[in-house]
């Protein structure tokens, strides 16, 4: 039997990782969440790591909230990149591998095609920066490492409680349930992420040994506003929703206007397309709704 640590598994991300492995019989789960430890102290990571032993861990605590970061360097890069570096050189120690989450906001958005894992990487942010620099301390540390960069990922989280994720589809529903205006930013080209479909395909990945930095998200791109009207139109929701620019909305941290991704590395490992934006996000608003 694997066993196999999920490190940051009360959130969106890592609840449905382990959702998905919990239904493969050969795993035995671990769960560890900020109570249990604290990627920032080195210590921590260690006990917690050699006292369960895994053969994989996966790393999906990250301080997240980006324009929070320009403010809250230290805290970034403790969690982004410190953090990651203690999870992998503990992971070399017990020879396990490691699976580190990334960010598309590695990249500038000055392409203007999808980005590939050959592509430089040149972040706008302090998040962007600091999860970059997690990736390299990961690369140093551990040779037995996975790098996945996502997109814009959107979850259920806690087992499906309605409301309890923080992400960008939870936040305009909230914004249109107040009956006021909804403006979203039409310049900042994506590709948002289902969480369950990342989830499955990390699972797929783990099995294999083709260590190294991949991209992973659902298939097509938009712009935040028109995934925002997505979220509307499936919803039946018709509230005073409007673009606006990314100089207009006035956030603290840049963002690249253009960070899709191509999938086409984790495909030759024999790893099918991740379904389409508009099918995953039904099916999130389905789960949603039920929830």
């Amino acid at each position: 039997m694997k066993k196999v640590a999920i490190i940051g598994s009360a959130g969106q991300l890592g609840t449905d990782l382990a959702s998905v492995f919990s239904l493969n019989k050969g795993i035995e789960l671990y769960l560890l969440d900020h109570s249990s430890l604290e990627c920032a102290d080195k210590l921590s990571v260690e006990k917690a790591l050699f006292d369960i032993n895994p053969e994989v861990v996966i790393n999906c605590a990250a301080f997240v909230r980006v324009d929070d970061c320009e403010e809250e360097t230290e805290k970034a890069y403790s969690v982004n990149a410190r953090g990651a570096g203690y999870i992998a050189q503990a992971c070399t120690d017990i020879g396990a591998t490691v699976v580190y989450i990334s960010t598309d906001y590695v990249f500038d958005g000055w392409k203007s095609a999808p980005y590939t894992e050959e592509d430089s990487p040149n972040p706008l942010n302090v998040y962007g920066r600091s999860k970059l620099k997690g990736e390299r301390l990961v690369r140093d540390f551990c040779p037995k490492h996975f790098i996945v960069r996502s997109s814009g990922l959107y979850g259920l989280r806690q087992g499906g409680k309605r409301g309890s994720a923080r992400n960008f589809v939870e936040t305009i529903l909230k914004l249109a349930g107040g009956g006021g205006p909804v403006r979203v930013v039409d310049d900042q080209t994506l590709t948002p992420t289902f969480t369950l479909d990342l989830a499955r395909a990390v699972a797929e990945l783990v099995h294999t040994d083709r260590y190294g930095t991949y991209h992973i998200t659902n298939s097509g791109e938009c712009s935040w506003f028109e995934f925002g009207k997505a979220v509307f139109e499936i919803s039946g929701l018709d509230p005073n929703y409007g673009p606006v620019s990314s100089s207009e909305y006035g956030a603290r941290a840049l963002r690249p206007t253009y960070s899709a991704l191509d999938n086409s590395k984790i495909h030759q490992l024999g790893i099918l397309p991740l379904r389409g934006l508009h099918d995953a996000l039904s099916e999130y608003l389905g789960l949603r709704s039920r929830a």
